[in-house]
Protein backbone atom coordinates (compact mmCIF):
# COMPACT_ATOMS: atom_id res chain seq x y z
CA UNK A 1 0.00 0.00 0.00
CA UNK A 2 2.68 2.45 0.93
CA UNK A 3 4.42 1.73 -2.83
CA UNK A 4 0.91 2.41 -4.24
CA UNK A 5 0.77 5.91 -2.17
CA UNK A 6 4.26 6.95 -3.08
CA UNK A 7 3.67 5.69 -7.34
CA UNK A 8 -0.23 7.96 -6.85
CA UNK A 9 2.08 10.62 -5.14
CA UNK A 10 4.63 10.92 -7.93
CA UNK A 11 2.07 10.88 -10.59
CA UNK A 12 -0.03 13.69 -9.39
CA UNK A 13 2.82 15.46 -8.99
CA UNK A 14 3.74 15.19 -12.25
CA UNK A 15 0.32 16.17 -13.03
CA UNK A 16 0.54 19.18 -10.42
CA UNK A 17 3.65 20.47 -12.31
CA UNK A 18 2.32 19.92 -15.88
CA UNK A 19 -0.67 21.87 -15.08
CA UNK A 20 0.58 24.59 -13.93
CA UNK A 21 3.14 25.11 -16.47
CA UNK A 22 0.46 24.66 -19.01
CA UNK A 23 -2.18 26.41 -17.72
CA UNK A 24 -0.71 29.39 -15.99
CA UNK A 25 1.59 30.45 -18.19
CA UNK A 26 0.07 29.69 -21.30
CA UNK A 27 -3.37 31.53 -20.49
CA UNK A 28 -1.39 34.76 -19.19
CA UNK A 29 0.15 34.29 -22.55
CA UNK A 30 -3.51 34.17 -24.74
CA UNK A 31 -4.67 36.52 -22.01
CA UNK A 32 -2.56 39.19 -22.88
CA UNK A 33 -2.04 38.41 -26.84
CA UNK A 34 -5.81 38.11 -27.34
CA UNK A 35 -6.51 41.85 -24.90
CA UNK A 36 -3.67 43.73 -27.45
CA UNK A 37 -6.07 43.00 -30.33
CA UNK A 38 -8.66 45.64 -31.46
CA UNK A 39 -12.11 44.90 -31.45
CA UNK A 40 -15.59 44.48 -29.24
CA UNK A 41 -14.64 43.78 -25.93
CA UNK A 42 -17.67 41.21 -25.68
CA UNK A 43 -15.72 39.84 -28.65
CA UNK A 44 -12.49 39.84 -26.78
CA UNK A 45 -13.67 38.29 -23.39
CA UNK A 46 -15.35 35.86 -25.76
CA UNK A 47 -12.06 34.44 -27.07
CA UNK A 48 -10.20 34.63 -23.74
CA UNK A 49 -12.68 32.56 -22.59
CA UNK A 50 -13.00 29.99 -25.11
CA UNK A 51 -9.29 30.33 -25.59
CA UNK A 52 -8.47 29.70 -21.70
CA UNK A 53 -11.18 26.29 -22.23
CA UNK A 54 -9.91 24.83 -24.68
CA UNK A 55 -6.32 25.32 -23.23
CA UNK A 56 -7.40 24.08 -19.96
CA UNK A 57 -9.13 20.86 -21.58
CA UNK A 58 -6.45 20.10 -23.34
CA UNK A 59 -4.32 20.01 -20.22
CA UNK A 60 -6.39 17.98 -18.30
CA UNK A 61 -6.52 15.26 -21.40
CA UNK A 62 -2.37 15.37 -20.88
CA UNK A 63 -3.04 14.72 -17.43
CA UNK A 64 -5.03 12.01 -17.88
CA UNK A 65 -2.63 10.39 -20.50
CA UNK A 66 0.09 10.61 -17.70
CA UNK A 67 -2.10 8.50 -15.44
CA UNK A 68 -2.97 6.04 -18.47
CA UNK A 69 1.28 5.79 -18.97
CA UNK A 70 1.61 4.76 -15.20
CA UNK A 71 -1.39 2.12 -15.16
CA UNK A 72 0.46 0.81 -18.12
CA UNK A 73 4.03 0.89 -16.15
CA UNK A 74 2.22 -0.86 -13.09
CA UNK A 75 -0.04 -3.17 -14.78
CA UNK A 76 -2.53 -1.87 -12.45
CA UNK A 77 -5.43 -2.64 -15.09
CA UNK A 78 -6.92 -5.90 -16.22
CA UNK A 79 -5.38 -6.95 -18.86
CA UNK A 80 -7.25 -5.81 -22.12
CA UNK A 81 -8.42 -3.26 -20.50
CA UNK A 82 -8.90 0.38 -22.84
CA UNK A 83 -6.16 1.86 -20.26
CA UNK A 84 -7.16 5.59 -22.01
CA UNK A 85 -10.54 5.07 -20.88
CA UNK A 86 -9.80 3.34 -17.66
CA UNK A 87 -7.40 6.54 -16.63
CA UNK A 88 -10.16 9.00 -17.78
CA UNK A 89 -13.27 7.46 -15.76
CA UNK A 90 -10.84 7.29 -12.88
CA UNK A 91 -9.68 10.91 -12.84
CA UNK A 92 -12.81 12.36 -13.55
CA UNK A 93 -15.57 10.30 -11.27
CA UNK A 94 -13.42 7.51 -9.87
CA UNK A 95 -14.66 4.91 -12.10
CA UNK A 96 -17.76 3.47 -13.49
CA UNK A 97 -17.17 -0.06 -11.96
CA UNK A 98 -16.85 -1.46 -15.50
CA UNK A 99 -13.03 -1.59 -15.45
CA UNK A 100 -11.53 -2.04 -11.81
CA UNK A 101 -7.79 -1.46 -10.65
CA UNK A 102 -6.06 -5.25 -10.45
CA UNK A 103 -5.82 -5.99 -6.36
CA UNK A 104 -2.37 -5.19 -5.67
CA UNK A 105 -3.63 -1.55 -6.91
CA UNK A 106 -6.81 -0.90 -5.78
CA UNK A 107 -5.14 2.47 -4.22
CA UNK A 108 -4.22 3.77 -7.23
CA UNK A 109 -7.98 4.68 -8.76
CA UNK A 110 -8.46 6.72 -5.71
CA UNK A 111 -5.74 8.53 -6.48
CA UNK A 112 -6.45 9.18 -9.59
CA UNK A 113 -9.89 10.43 -8.45
CA UNK A 114 -8.48 12.62 -6.13
CA UNK A 115 -6.22 14.46 -8.38
CA UNK A 116 -8.72 15.13 -10.89
CA UNK A 117 -10.85 16.89 -8.14
CA UNK A 118 -7.88 18.72 -7.32
CA UNK A 119 -7.13 20.11 -10.92
CA UNK A 120 -10.72 20.59 -12.01
CA UNK A 121 -10.78 22.53 -8.98
CA UNK A 122 -7.86 24.38 -9.39
CA UNK A 123 -8.98 24.99 -13.04
CA UNK A 124 -12.38 26.57 -11.90
CA UNK A 125 -10.11 29.00 -10.27
CA UNK A 126 -7.73 29.81 -13.40
CA UNK A 127 -10.79 30.25 -15.65
CA UNK A 128 -12.75 32.58 -12.62
CA UNK A 129 -9.30 34.42 -12.45
CA UNK A 130 -9.04 34.86 -16.25
CA UNK A 131 -12.36 36.08 -16.64
CA UNK A 132 -11.93 38.74 -13.90
CA UNK A 133 -8.35 39.95 -14.89
CA UNK A 134 -10.16 40.40 -18.54
CA UNK A 135 -13.04 42.23 -17.17
CA UNK A 136 -10.49 44.74 -15.01
CA UNK A 137 -8.44 45.54 -17.75
CA UNK A 138 -11.39 46.12 -20.23
CA UNK A 139 -12.43 48.87 -17.88
CA UNK A 140 -9.23 49.95 -17.58
CA UNK A 141 -9.15 50.60 -21.22
CA UNK A 142 -12.60 52.19 -21.82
Amino acid sequence: MLFQLIVGSAVSAINIVLHSLFTVAVIGLLRNVTLSATGRSGLQLSGVMVATALILMLAHTLEIVVWSLAYFVCSAAPAGSDLLYFAFVNYTTLGYGDVVPVKKWQLIGPMAAMNGILMFGWSTAVLFEVLQKTIERQARSS
